[in-house]
């Protein structure tokens, strides 16, 4: 009999888009290029999607319409529905609604393997073909299961089908933002991965156009002949905001899947409550609380900002107890102490150039980036005493924990640090926090300007957060100077003191490192699955498959623009079937 494991794992796609590629996008443009190459692509799209309007392949009726379909099949194919039905909870959009009270930590819901859709299922479908020859395909599951979705989207005979007509027909995702809404975020720490976002959409769009029209494997694909830029944006979207990981049927790996019915759940705040049952071959969900009948169904996506929930997932989480930004610091390898600096930062398993985060909960930063920060600020006398000095290998676990400054002039330099970089994070921004409130206030504001009015004031209220918390720091620590007050010394008998001390205050704990000129995300509270850290939404670069066919990196503009022209024959590709104009709504 195969053991029962159960391995957490949370919604939609953490920090990561469904269409990152290093092979589908160009080097990276500087800060001041990037709006003018968003505007060029953007001029381009909007081209194609005019040449290609009312081609999309649309479902008749409302989504509501196809709940009842997707419930009869859900509980035809060995899911559970019997306490729970799917209903609209307005500014929220459709979720669950519980039909009779549940207990917190009951087993509410279960999704057997055969009702996901995964790579491995688009291995064995239509598509497998293509997949097999195509290795951007074989290196990015997310993209996989988008054209996957599509392919069994125009199957009238998919098994999938009753759970493809219940998705949504737009998303709140960046990706369909009107100009003028993605350009309140400029001078947002935000604003880069949503014009990647963009970017990589467009350049893959073109690529695959471009696959599917000339190999040989694709001409028995559904969507030879129409494949819009409407049609990949929303298969990527609907991947995005829903992809999550699981165990491979024998546990060894993990794969990408969709998830149906548990991905109408919402969230909230709390712990992750779904995992993956191996014997019983099912995804399961326990109730994250009791929940009275009628009451609204929520899980916990996990630890994630608010620009990851807008950028992947299309809401802001007012109540986000995990929001936090990015700074990036590094150790200059100009300066003088840089060799002692970086050899006490890799005893601790930090490298010399990060990037950290500060979060909006007390304190702002972490013990990773305390620990860093009384690094950075040393002298030479303290980087040898922690080089060279009696226990020095001990104190190193010392530097991410509060109770033990390396002296009250180092505390005073590295709050003082914090104080002023803050200052300087905030002048970056075109509007003060008292604008953006006043904007939220305004009755006609559209819901994807209200949403990035939000994010822009969120970040800057950690900023102003991590300043106050810096100046009263530098200000204490000043007064404790002053005072002449002793400063705490480590003991071998603290070290009890120093292993009760919060998770991430333990050292060392090793961090991505940035490369030179590369600007990453570390996320520090990303869940664990199976043992491993998880990564949403696999890229090219995580599989190691880096060295793909140099057409896929073919200049953006030749490669939409070939699309954008006005031969018969594309016109008569792209002309198989149409799109109703449908009224919008909030979504899940």
């Amino acid at each position: 009999m195969r053991h029962k494991v159960r391995v957490g794992f949370s919604a939609g796609s953490e920090g990561t888009a469904a269409v990152t590629s290093e092979e589908c996008s160009s080097a990276a443009a500087s800060a001041g290029k990037e709006w003018e190459e968003y505007l060029q692509i953007r001029g381009l799209v909007e081209r194609i999607r005019k040449k290609q309007k009312g081609m999309s392949i649309v479902f008749e009726g409302s989504r509501e319409d196809h709940f009842p379909d997707l419930m009869s099949w859900a509980k035809e194919n060995g899911a559970s529905c019997e306490c729970f039905t799917v209903a609209n909870f307005g500014k929220e959009g459709y979720g669950l609604r519980a039909t009779r009270d549940i207990k917190a930590e009951e087993l509410f819901l279960w999704i057997p393997r055969k009702m996901l859709m995964t790579v491995e299922s688009a291995q064995n479908s239509i598509l497998g073909p293509l997949y097999s020859q195509d290795r951007i395909l074989q290196a990015m599951g997310n993209v996989t299961l988008a054209l996957h979705l599509l392919c069994e989207r125009a199957n009238p005979a998919s098994f999938w089908l009753p759970y493809i007509r219940s998705l949504p027909q737009e998303y709140d995702i960046p990706l369909y933002y009107q100009q003028e809404d993605v350009q309140l975020l400029l001078g947002t720490q935000a604003v880069q991965d949503v014009l990647s976002q963009y970017k990589n959409t467009a350049r893959q769009y073109a690529y695959f156009y471009k696959l599917v029209q000339t190999h040989p494997t694709a001409s028995k694909l559904p969507l030879k002949d129409c494949f819009t830029f409407d049609d990949y944006r929303w298969a990527v979207s609907s991947v995005m905001t829903r992809q999550n990981q699981i165990p491979t049927e024998d546990g060894s790996r993990v794969t990408l899947a969709l998830i149906p019915l548990w991905d109408m759940c919402n969230h909230t705040n709390g712990l992750i409550t779904t995992g993956y049952n191996l014997e019983d071959d099912r995804c399961e969900c326990v109730a994250l609380q009791d929940y009275k009948e009628n009451e609204q169904i929520y899980i916990f996506y996990g630890t994630r900002s608010n620009a990851e929930f807008v950028i992947h997932n299309g809401f802001f989480f007012q109540d986000n107890a995990h929001d936090r930004v990015k700074i990036k610091l590094g150790v200059s390898k100009s300066e003088r102490l840089y060799a002692m600096k970086a050899e006490v930062l890799a005893r601790a398993g930090i490298p010399a150039s990060y990037v950290f985060a500060l979060h909006c909960n007390e304190p702002p930063i972490s013990a990773q980036l305390l620990a860093f920060l009384r690094v950075f600020c040393m002298t030479e006398d303290e980087l040898k005493y922690y080089l060279l000095g009696e226990r020095a290998i001990n104190k190193i676990f010392t530097l991410g924990n509060s109770e033990f400054p390396v002296s009250w002039e180092n505390e005073i330099k590295l709050w003082t640090f914090l104080e002023t970089r803050a200052a300087l994070l905030l002048k970056t921004y075109k509007t003060t926090s008292e604008e953006d409130r006043s904007m939220l206030e305004k009755p006609d504001l559209s819901l994807h300007s209200r949403m990035a009015v939000q994010l822009r004031l969120a970040e800057k209220q950690i900023l102003e957060k991590a300043l106050a918390c810096g100046r009263a720091k530098h200000l204490y620590f000043q007064k404790k100077l002053e005072e002449g007050a002793s400063l705490p010394c480590y003991e071998e008998s603290d070290i009890a003191l120093l292993e009760n001390t919060e998770a991430d205050a333990k050292l060392p704990v090793i961090l991505r490192k940035v490369e030179e000129g590369q600007e990453i995300q570390v996320d520090e509270d990303s869940p664990l699955l199976n043992g491993m850290k998880v990564v949403y939404g696999t890229n090219a670069e995580a599989n190691g498959e880096r060295d793909q066919d140099d057409n896929v990196s073919t200049d953006v503009n030749s490669a939409l623009a070939s699309m954008g022209g006005s031969s018969q024959r594309e016109e008569a590709n792209l002309s198989a079937s149409r799109t109703e104009d449908e009224p919008k709504e909030n979504t899940v």
